[in-house]
Order: structure tokens, then C-alpha cells, then sequence
């Protein structure tokens, strides 16, 4: 009989039903935070698999790997002010006396070159690490694709 008073008071109630609302709000948020580690780590994990599989796809094409994810500080001008920023590509290979930065790709999407941020990916890593080339390595047909822009 305690509650009695309590329960008939309508601010007992709405109190009770925005407690409820806060925590069920509150485990959502928290769920979704741990699905959203998860699948960044699981999304590193493919990444780092496939960058491994490329060496060995590009290894046994003649290609010699120089660097792994070589990073490069490099600089653009924006409204005339220097801005510094860093690029990580995946790897750096040579073969017959040639550089290439190569672009390592795995799902069904990302290696397709009709994907604008794969574009500019590769013309953003053949302008700032200066090499003769840009490679696409597809991990899911296992081929490697020379990418060339006509710059002029």
C-alpha cells in the first residue's frame, strides 16, 4: 500500500516511463558502439589480410616490394597557405627499373574503377609519392591493374 500514493501521482509515471525510455536509449547507443568496434576491427583484419595476400600476388608478378604502407608528409596550397598532411599508402614495389605506389583493394565495390573515391585515391598517390605508376590490386580477382591518367 506504500506505492499506492506514488502510482496515482502522474509524475510518478512519467518519471518511471522517461527512466525506461533513457536506459533502453542508453543500451542502444552502447550496442551500437560495440557493433561499430567490431566491425572496424574486423574490417582491419581483412585489410591487413589482404595487403599480405598483395605482396605475395605482386611478388610472384616480378614485382619487389620497397616499402610497406609508406607514409609522406606532403603539403597543398589552399587560398595561398601551405597545409600539411600525411598519406599512407599500402605499399611501394618496383619492377624493371620502375616505382609504383600500389592501391591495395578487397570486396566487390572497391576495386571498381567506375568508384570515384577509388580514383582519386590512386591520382592523389601518383601526383604526391612522384612514382612512375599506380597499381590497383584487386585481392578478390587476385589481378593487378596499371592505372594510368592522361595528365597532359
Amino acid at each position: 500500500m506504500l506505492l499506492r500514493p506514488l502510482l496515482d501521482d502522474p509524475r510518478w509515471l512519467v518519471a518511471l516511463v522517461l527512466g525506461l525510455l533513457l536506459g533502453v536509449q542508453t543500451l542502444r547507443l552502447w550496442v551500437e558502439r560495440r557493433r561499430a568496434g567490431f566491425r572496424s576491427r574486423r574490417r582491419n583484419r581483412v585489410a591487413a589480410r589482404a595487403e599480405r595476400g598483395a605482396e605475395r600476388l605482386l611478388a610472384r608478378a616480378g614485382y619487389r616490394v620497397l616499402e610497406v604502407q609508406p607514409r609522406l608528409g606532403w603539403s597543398i596550397e589552399v587560398d595561398g597557405r601551405e597545409q600539411g598532411i600525411e598519406l599512407r599508402a599500402d605499399l611501394l614495389v618496383a619492377r624493371r627499373g620502375r616505382r609504383y605506389v600500389a592501391d591495395v583493394k578487397s570486396g566487390r565495390s572497391a576495386p571498381d574503377l567506375r568508384t570515384a573515391a577509388t580514383r582519386r585515391q590512386l591520382l592523389e598517390y601518383l601526383v604526391a609519392y612522384r612514382t612512375d605508376g599506380v597499381l590497383l590490386v584487386d585481392m578478390e580477382a587476385e589481378q593487378i591493374r596499371e592505372v594510368r591518367f592522361p595528365l597532359g
